[in-house]
């Protein structure tokens, strides 16, 4: 073979290897979301999401970083997670909360809290349609010039 040709057989192989390698650490970056069920079951790093069960059972032991606390999924499964590291300054007021970690020694070990909470930002007394707020004033009225 030519010299040329090696050159482009070397880059093509380097361009296979870079793009095999890329699509391998991103697959592995990804977390994927699963159920209380498949979480227990298949072991691994996974997302869980749910509602607190009970706001008055969440233990805080700040002494050891350590949040305990029982999510509830949508089926109404509960699960108990142990949380090591700061507590969410908004948890309690939390309407979803997520999970990601392992499920390990009967019960699910999370390194990382994703917290979702009600918007501290709605108005008051606007009318609440499908996730979205409804002004109740009327726009204002434009003037004779064409401004506001």
């Amino acid at each position: 073979m030519t010299r040329q040709v090696w050159k482009y057989v070397v880059s093509l192989a380097l361009i296979v290897g870079l793009v095999w390698f890329g699509v391998t650490k991103f697959n592995s970056s990804l977390t994927p979301y699963k159920s209380f069920a498949d979480a227990r079951k298949d072991g691994g790093y996974v997302q869980v999401n749910g509602t607190l069960a009970d706001r008055a059972a969440v233990v805080t032991d700040a002494a050891n970083g350590l949040l305990r606390f029982a999510l509830k999924d949508s089926r109404g499964e509960v699960m108990e997670v142990v949380y090591k590291g700061v507590k969410p300054a908004n948890f309690e007021q939390a309407t979803s909360v997520v999970a990601l970690g392992a499920y390990e020694d009967g019960r699910f070990q999370a390194d990382k809290l994703l917290v979702k909470c009600p918007s501290k930002y709605q108005a008051e007394g606007a009318k609440k349609s499908g996730g979205f707020t409804e002004a109740s004033e009327a726009p204002p009225a434009a003037k004779p010039d064409g401004g506001i």
